[in-house]
């Protein structure tokens, strides 16, 4: 059985499951990947590569990689983590599913956080095993060259998740942003918004074009 104190489980691929993944890997933690589509790995793989060609720029010295280890299940990947991410679909019931699911296997001291953008934790705490568990952790992307990531408490998490979640995002190379309240959007989103709507003005009041 891997070593819990250096392993992820990475619950849901895409281009954001696939960027924890391989920021968790190429720091040397061994992770374990589950995610049921039939083209999870597809898109796994080619993000890993494309993070090993960015890594030589990103450290003087590039760490050893851990190992990657594609699991069956939910239950089979968070078994033997310690730290567990999810990013699934953004839909609130499939989130809070997953997340009992992953609660009903993980150990009771892994860390669980969500990708989301678009749920405040605790919408996802609602119904939880151990809502204390549950945070967000939102990334930017790509995951694995980006390091800056939202890290929100929800109304029943524990400050010692918050904390170790903190400093297991500094081991690979992140820099962990603490958002001391939950807001719809969190930081980032909120900006991005506040341009697109500036932006929007700018067009219809003749100043520039769209593609200007």
């Amino acid at each position: 059985m891997p070593d819990k104190r250096r392993t992820a489980a990475i619950i849901g691929g895409g281009v954001i499951g696939s960027g924890w993944a391989t920021r968790f890997l190429l720091n040397g933690w061994d992770v374990r990947f589950f995610d049921p589509s039939p083209n999870a790995e597809r898109i796994l793989h080619p993000v890993i590569e494309r993070g090993r060609e960015a890594m030589p720029a990103l450290c003087d010295v590039v760490p050893e990689e851990g190992s990657l280890y594609i699991a069956s299940s939910t239950a089979e990947a968070v078994e033997a983590a310690l730290y567990i991410q999810e990013s699934t679909p953004e839909r609130i019931e499939v989130k809070q599913a997953v997340l009992k699911s992953i609660q009903e296997s993980c150990d009771a001291n892994a860390i669980v956080a969500s990708s989301t953008s678009g749920f405040m934790p605790s919408e996802l705490q609602e119904g939880a095993i151990r809502p204390e568990q549950i945070i967000v952790s939102h990334p930017y992307n790509p995951v694995y060259l980006l390091p800056l990531v939202e890290v929100v408490a929800g109304k029943l998490s524990s400050d010692v998740v918050i904390a170790q979640a903190m400093a297991f995002y500094r081991q690979i190379g992140m820099h962990p942003l603490h958002v001391r309240k939950e807001i719809d959007g969190h930081l980032s989103d909120r900006l991005q918004e506040a341009l697109w709507r500036e932006a929007l003005h700018l067009v219809n009041d003749g100043v520039a074009t769209t593609d200007e």
